[in-house]
């Protein structure tokens, strides 16, 4: 039997940047998704999804996006990449189980992905590296889910490290692992307010930051300062100024971020992080009024450095930087502030793995 694991990831610092070619800076989560199976000689891909209590059977030659049973379409968005690389249809079964909370922000989508990649992998003997896994796992939300995401979920989910930050270019694709400061845990404040990223507001802000690009004569925002932004401001609509302040400054952000641990200056690591939720309310209109109020109750506890939404936002979690001897307190503080919050203590944990 083949069983493999994969962490959720929570976003740091960076938000949205990882398909405008920025750095972005994240960790992979304690918790995550596990899947276990092996090959069936029958012809069929049986999927059963315990958490849901659901299962689907179907042909190998009937693979395709699925309208009922969509969490499946994470699966099958997979194994259909590693069919267009030449790889021959086989037949499987595959139990998944999670303890990652969906629609909390932490990418239990790309947790599936990059498992569903190692199980195939062992399925089929190959040796992709772990950026191609990654990429396989992006095409599958591309083609199969319908979100134009970048590759930072599933990068950070294959490419984590115990007790580190993972620090993504999103052009070169490097990645690079630096230690968490000492005396501090990551605590996610999960709202319980879903988000639907398929319904379209994560495209129309991807649309919008491509446009902005265009507008401002360069291949990416990534190339953008944000002094070069102000100077052109008015060669860009309204929206899509706001939209481009927000990448261009979360890039800034992650460079800022990093000279900030070098120096061990906590407190402006921090603050980076409060600064970034405000460009998500102000500029990037990622954020919601629960994900707000659970920041600005943040900020009036003693011991927290530092808040954000994580993730595509529209609801889901925040992500806060406490010191250790105050999460207990935190966490008390965050479930008072909106009803029905649970907070989840996190340490970064390495990235997935074959059981």
């Amino acid at each position: 039997m083949i069983q493999v694991y994969a962490p959720g990831r929570a976003e740091v610092l960076g938000n949205h940047t990882d398909y405008n070619e920025g750095l972005v800076m994240s960790i992979a989560v304690d918790r995550g998704t596990t899947v276990k199976g092996g090959v069936r000689h029958d012809g069929k891909i049986k999927l059963v999804a315990t958490d849901l209590g659901e299962e689907m059977i179907l042909d190998i030659a009937e693979v395709r996006p699925q309208s009922s049973n969509e969490w499946a379409n994470y699966v099958l968005g997979v194994y259909d990449q590693f069919i267009k690389r030449g790889l021959p249809a086989k037949g499987f079964e595959m139990e998944i189980s999670s303890n990652l909370p969906m629609g909390a922000g932490l990418s239990s989508s790309a947790a599936l992905e990059v498992a569903t990649g190692l199980f195939l992998q062992q399925l089929y003997q190959t040796s992709f590296d772990k950026l191609e896994l990654a990429k396989i796992g992006q095409a599958a939300e591309h083609y199969y889910v319908g979100v134009r995401c970048g590759l930072l979920d599933q990068i950070s989910s294959l490419f984590g490290k115990k007790d580190h930050l993972i620090r993504i270019d999103c052009r070169t694709f490097e990645v690079r692992n630096i230690p968490i400061p000492l005396g501090t845990q990551f605590v996610i404040a999960n709202s319980k307010v879903k988000h639907a990223l398929v319904t379209g507001e994560y495209n129309e802000r991807r649309e919008s930051c491509e446009a902005a690009a265009r507008l401002l004569g360069v291949k990416a925002l990534r190339d953008v300062t944000p002094e070069f932004l102000e100077k052109n401001a008015a060669k860009l609509p309204v929206i899509a100024l706001k939209r481009a302040r927000h990448v261009v400054g979360e890039i800034d952000r992650v460079l800022q971020a990093e000279k900030a641990l070098e120096k061990s200056e906590i407190a402006r690591f921090g603050q980076l992080m409060w600064d970034s939720h405000q460009s998500s309310i102000e500029n990037f209109e990622n954020s919601c009024k629960e994900l707000d109020l659970l920041v600005a109750a943040a900020q009036k506890v003693k011991g927290a450095l530092g808040g954000r939404l994580s993730g595509g936002g529209f609801g889901g979690a925040t992500l806060n930087l406490v010191e250790t001897a105050a999460v207990e307190s935190f966490t008390k503080k965050m479930t008072q502030a909106w009803k029905g919050t649970e907070c989840l203590v996190s340490s970064a944990s390495d990235g997935a793995t074959v059981l």
